[in-house]
């Protein structure tokens, strides 16, 4: 392979296990480069398109990027859950800005195919655009495309179509990998384009499939095989990995044919535990072995693809007690990540993506069986794109990972005691520098003397959290005697150096500097205090949280280059905001959020959102005199720390007035209900075999929605035969996702609703497919000879996922069978769903309701001769019921408001609604099931300076009365700044 004289500078020293791949060898050739192990030393500047060729390895620590080491630090979102690409860019600018250095995405089958052979990357399937934004915001990309992904989505990322094909999934069989291979061709032509190695994108890693466990045998290798041969074979050359399913040793190196190439491949697990167990021990401090998680693959680096950023919530609610995902976030916080993420950086795992990082939501019918619209998850930044408490700690631990290059080569060392707390020690055997994870599983604070090479130190790490400590560390030209309070990031700004320290509020942080030369101090604020003394030591103290930044300058002594330490609890350092610009590293201080910073000769512009009153203060290269915020200039004066800062305060985001919801006109519809309506067009049910992993009825045709290319939403339908004499009962046998429902009427007359039962969450909480038999009693005044009409509305709810590669997505929706007590009449079958998919919305955005099939839904819908009606509503009625309004919103152009729909009502109703905001479908309501009643509206789809259309399609019971009750406008949050929104 030819090097670049640049290119074999960074190689020098890489380990003979890291391989440089994207070579002059052409696509997946990778050449190894051998010699000595790769020393400490800087992180490789953030990435971007940069038109050079990039070399990416790894040895047992880390990744190698272009021969140094990368630690990865990795938050999971998904395009396909936030419909409004304008807003990808601020989710990727909140996660660069809060320490993250990549992004990881799944990429859904289902979301981009809708037919076989029909592939859609436009508009918010757009992939290439997202894979630009992400360059351009400075992130790598672990790219995971399947062909399985699970995610929570229907099918497991499988399409609808592929229910409905002869073959077994995620096995070898031709006619899957056929359609596999077709897939795959699509999504790697834009990946290729994207590669980190050839300097055109940032995709870093490349994922093929997911959680595979099902077939570990000859099938399953030849499976594997097959997926790395052809996603090699279309050019993409980074390295490939899996996701091992709970710790396995699954897929590990060597354990399926490569086609002869070596060094390839990472092995990766992921882990959900659970906020009352013990952080568990995945690497250095394990057990080991194969299922000892990094232990499985001892020459690779510790790589966790996916670990629990909090965790899904069934219909019901059953997983937080009905509480949603409020109580996720309340019991995996800020405690919670440093607990277990700490003890995952204490175990090697130097890859570490977090499982959710944005939620998002699943709108339409995207949502698997086991989930509700919402996926919020509890994540750091919420559904509404706030960020919330929980980033503390992923913004003190990305911005420490990235900026202090100690920890991406840690070893084990000698055991340390502390009592009443579990504690790792871990060293880097190039600088010397100690680290000390102290970790308190009780519920109780716990002080103790933490015994170091440093000295005793004492420290109180509060109950069920943890604490990281280092002793050696260098800080620029000093060296750290040790802190107690956690390492944040140390930068050169100017001519001086900064480092950042952190801990909880109202602690006592007790930094001691290694001092052989007694330095000039400076106390910049008044909190902190300090003494030299006689042990070559500069001790300073200072209480965290009582004034925002608390500064002390060092000066003199053993090095001419000054030491800003800065001190700062963790809702304080969430606003403290490295950048790397071209003229130099630059550290903000003050905005809620840093998007870019750019010099212009001595002018600092910077962009970004302010939600409190706040000051801006910035360190950066000498010789910036003004700083432009969002394009407004601010007076500013030098401190005595080397900053310039603002004379003014920047104002809070002003408040939001949100519009009343009213105007609202109605329509009832299911005129398919009634004996004379005409479904000459509908499709015959008549097939005699099918597919699906549910038996056909032996005699009876196949009435399973898939089967007649309807995937997704409701199916209607309707059954002619003659004489219900002697009919005492009808009988319906149908198959659904969670909280599916079915609605039957015989000549137009109600004969009653079923529906299935709320997940419980001992049994049924992972449960995706659900059968029953709806049993409806014939009433005498139904009961003739002459023509009859059953017609049945299902609500069919979702495909299952296939975790266990059993074929489950294919289990049938809607009816299966139909049953007559005291008559046997030959029904003739006819079905409708869902007219041709949506071509901007996509193929999971309607159902087959009358209404959605006449464009009730739509903004450009005339309803003006709909009847006039208010909220809230009670009425007694089986059947669907259209409520539609328009409102308009002049939120200002430099605000970015966050914005929900809630619906409330008597929780007794039982009905159900799916909520329409300009023709898309943002998901659905079951009042008496919940627990979600608010209902994210993204910004692109809800027009914040225009008119809006919101139409309600209600499925009411008659068990019951219906509503709906309240309904109106909820803000979510807000800031000054976001960034400009295409509708979409």
């Amino acid at each position: 392979m030819a090097l670049s004289r640049r290119t074999f500078s960074a190689l020098t020293g890489s380990t003979a296990l890291g391989l440089a791949l994207g070579g002059s060898g052409g696509p997946g050739a990778p050449s190894a480069y051998a010699a000595r192990s790769v020393p400490t030393g800087p992180a490789p500047a953030p990435p971007s398109a940069d038109g050079e060729r990039h070399t990416i390895g790894y040895d047992r620590y880390s990744l190698l990027v272009d021969g140094r080491r990368l630690i990865v630090w990795s938050g999971e979102m998904h395009p396909f859950r936030l419909p409004s690409p304008s807003l990808w860019r601020d989710v990727l600018q909140k996660m660069r800005a809060h320490g993250y250095n990549a992004v990881s995405i799944y990429v859904a089958w289902n979301y981009h195919s809708p037919a076989p052979g029909r592939f859609d990357f436009t508009g918010v399937r757009d992939l290439d655009l997202f894979l630009r934004m992400a360059a351009e915001t400075g992130l790598y990309v672990i790219l995971r495309p399947g062909p399985y992904i699970n995610a929570e989505v229907d099918g497991g990322g499988f399409p609808g179509w592929l229910t409905a094909t002869e073959g077994r999934a995620r096995t070898d069989d031709p006619t899957y990998l056929g359609h596999v291979d077709a897939w795959l061709t699509q999504v790697d032509r834009i990946a290729r384009k994207h590669l980190f190695t050839q300097g055109t994108g940032t995709v870093l890693l490349y994922q093929i499939e997911n959680e595979y466990d099902a077939h570990t045998d000859g099938t399953g290798r030849a499976y594997m095989s097959h997926l790395y041969r052809k996603v090699r074979a279309d050019g993409i050359d980074v390295p490939l990995f899996h996701n091992d399913k709970g710790r396995n040793g699954y897929w590990v190196p060597e354990s399926f044919d490569t086609g002869g190439e070596k060094g390839g491949w990472l092995y990766g697990f992921d882990g959900y535990p659970s906020p009352a167990q013990t952080p568990p021990d995945w690497g250095t401090f394990g057990p080991g072995g194969a299922k000892g998680g990094a232990s499985a693959s001892p020459s690779t680096p510790g790589f966790v693809p996916e670990f629990g950023g909090g965790w899904f919530d069934p219909w019901g609610g059953a997983w937080f007690d009905g509480k949603g995902y409020a109580e996720s976030r309340r019991t995996r916080d800020a405690a919670y990540e440093r607990r277990f993420y700490l003890t995952n950086l204490a175990n090697g795992l130097t890859l570490h993506n977090v499982y959710m990082t944005f939620g998002g939501t699943s709108w339409g019918w995207l949502p698997a069986p086991v989930v509700y619209t919402s996926y919020d998850y509890g994540a750091a930044i919420d559904e509404g794109r706030n960020v919330t408490a929980k980033i503390a700690p992923m913004h003190q631990l990305g911005h420490l990972l990235q900026r202090v290059p100690d920890f991406a080569k840690l070893d084990r060392a000698a055991e340390v005691k502390a009592e009443g707390l579990k504690v790792y020690h871990l060293a880097n055997p190039d600088t010397g520098a100690h680290v000390y994870v102290a970790r308190n599983d009780a519920a109780d604070a716990v002080t103790a003397d933490l015994p170091t090479d440093a000295g005793r130190v004492r420290i109180t790490v509060p109950g069920e959290d943890a604490r990281l400590l280092t002793t050696g560390l260098k800080l620029g030209k000093r060296t750290l005697k040790y802190a107690t309070a956690e390492p944040v990031l140390c930068v050169t700004a100017g001519r001086q150096d900064i480092a950042v320290f952190s801990g909880r509020r109202d602690d006592m942080a007790e930094l001691v500097l290694r001092c052989p030369v007694e330095p000039s101090v400076t106390r910049l604020d008044p909190e902190a205090a300090w003494v030299f003394d006689g042990d070559a030591a500069l001790r300073v103290n200072v209480p965290l949280g009582k004034g925002g930044l608390t500064r002390v300058l060092v000066q003199k002594g053993e090095t001419e280059t000054p030491l800003l330490l800065i001190f700062a609890d963790d809702a304080t350092v969430v606003r403290v905001f490295p950048y790397d610009t071209p003229s130099g590293t630059l550290l903000v201080y003050g905005p809620a959020l840093l998007r870019h910073v750019e010099l212009r000769g001595s002018e600092v512009h910077l962009t970004g959102d302010v939600t409190e009153t706040t000051s801006v203060e910035v360190w950066g290269p000498r010789g910036i005199d003004k700083l432009v915020w969002n394009g407004r200039t601010l007076p500013t004066r030098v401190t005595m720390s080397g900053s310039l800062m603002t004379t003014g305060l920047l104002p809070a985001a002003p408040e939001v007035r949100l519009p009343a919801l009213g105007g609202w006109r109605m329509r009832r519809e299911n005129p398919e209900a009634g004996p004379g309506f005409d479904d000459s067009d509908w499709k015959a049910a008549d097939k005699k075999t099918s597919f699906s992993t549910t038996p056909v009825p032996e005699g009876r045709p196949v009435l399973f929605a898939d089967d007649y290319g309807f995937h997704y939403g409701d199916v209607w339908y309707r059954g002619s035969f003659t004489d219900s004499t002697g009919l005492r009962e009808i009988s319906l046998a149908y198959s659904t996702g969670t909280q599916g429902l079915l609605m039957a009427w015989l000549d137009g007359e109600p004969l009653g609703t079923h529906r299935m039962p709320v997940p419980d969450k001992d049994t049924t909480v992972r449960q995706g497919t659900w059968a029953a038999t709806a049993a409806f009693p014939v009433r005498d005044a139904l009961r003739s000879p002459g023509r009859h009409v059953l017609s049945v509305l299902v609500r069919r709810m979702q495909h299952d996922q296939d975790g266990k590669g059993l074929d489950t997505h294919k289990a049938a929706r809607g009816l299966t069978a139909a049953t007559f007590d005291g008559a046997s009449p030959k029904v003739r079958w006819r079905i409708q769903g869902a007219k041709a998919p949506d071509p901007v919305r996509g193929p999971m955005n309607n159902g087959g309701l009358y209404g959605e099939r006449k464009g009730w839904h739509l903004p450009g819908f005339r309803d003006h001769d709909w009847e006039r009606t208010a909220f809230p509503r009670a009425a007694r009625y089986q059947g669907v019921t259209w409520y539609r309004t328009t409102f308009r919103l002049s939120v200002p152009a430099d605000i970015d408001a966050s914005i929900g729909l809630t619906l409330d009502d008597d929780p007794y109703r039982a009905y159900r609604a799916q909520i329409f905001l300009n023709g898309w479908n943002m998901g659905q309501y079951i009042n008496n099931v919940g627990p979600q009643h608010t209902f994210v509206l993204p910004n692109g789809v809800l027009r914040t300076r225009g008119t809006n259309t919101l139409a309600l399609a209600v499925l009411s019971e008659f068990t019951t009365l219906s509503g709906p009750g309240k309904v109106g406008l909820t803000l979510l949050g807000r800031a000054t700044g976001g960034l400009p929104v295409t509708p979409v």
